[in-house]
């Protein structure tokens, strides 16, 4: 199990790399890391290659780049954004720690 200041890093990343790649907040990109870019930003190598490896990091980046389909008409283009950062949360708790 990987440290909880770690974790908080590996979210902190990862959330700074969804952005919004239109103006009106209905495409989300995804910037993926490497392990030396996670290992960068302070998250251990042993961990980077885990959660990058992992059989549910696919589905997590499929899942951010889907927020805009289930985001209402009325959203923002910042609550759209924070939604999708939200989703990469929500994948590292579960698989890790859930109290980070």
């Amino acid at each position: 199990m990987a440290p909880t200041d770690e974790i908080r890093r590996l979210i902190t990343h990862l959330e700074q790399r969804v952005a919004l790649a239109d103006p009106a907040g209905r495409l989300i990109v995804f910037d993926p890391p490497s392990a030396d870019d996670l290992a960068g930003a302070g998250v251990g190598l042993e961990t980077a290659r885990r959660v990058l490896g992992s059989s549910w990091w696919p589905e997590m980046v499929e899942e951010i780049l889907e927020t805009p389909d289930f985001a209402g008409p009325d959203e923002g283009p910042e609550a759209v954004l924070g939604y999708a950062r939200d989703v990469v949360g929500e994948y590292i708790r579960k698989r890790f720690d859930p109290a980070v």
